[in-house]
């Protein structure tokens, strides 16, 4: 089903149900929530990995966010090696929707992007949200598609 968003964009769903299963990270690998200091390591991270130019320079970037009713910092889950490099993040907004999940090239493989994806959905549901979406491509994003297709993640309409 084609989106509004791009041609082969499509709306996955976890409904969650059930206690979710807990985060696993990876050795040497540390989560925690945002903080406003972190906002530059974060912008560097989602230009590098999304590479598309969506974000602009910080200086729009951050005010944009800071200010955007659905940012929560408590919903931006930061993974750092053990170096202090953000290795990974999830941004999500309070409407249990994941607006970026990235991991850095160097940290690939891991299993961040798994802890993160079981992060997000532990903490909204135990906010009391019944499910979390995200957009994604279908095309050149197979490697994540197969990560929220087992992760139990559906494709649902854009309504």
């Amino acid at each position: 089903m084609p989106s509004p968003q791009g041609e082969h964009d499509v709306r996955l769903r976890k409904i969650l149900t059930g206690e979710p299963k807990a985060p696993q990270w990876p050795d040497g690998f540390a989560m925690r929530t945002f903080e406003p200091s972190d906002a530059p390591a974060l912008h560097a991270l989602l230009e590098l990995v999304f590479d598309d130019g969506m974000n602009g320079p910080f200086e729009d970037w951050w005010p944009r966010l800071a200010g955007d009713s659905k940012f929560d910092p408590g919903l931006c889950f930061l993974v750092f090696a053990g170096d202090g490099r953000l290795a990974g993040a999830a941004l999500s907004w309070t409407s249990a929707f994941v607006k970026d999940l990235a991991v850095h090239p160097d940290f690939r493989g891991k299993g961040i992007a798994e802890a993160l994806m079981r992060q997000v959905f532990a903490t909204f549901a135990g906010r009391g949200a019944v499910h979390v979406d995200l957009k994604t491509s279908l095309v050149g994003n197979a490697d994540a598609v197969r990560l929220y297709r087992r992760l139990g993640m559906t494709e649902v309409d854009w309504g």
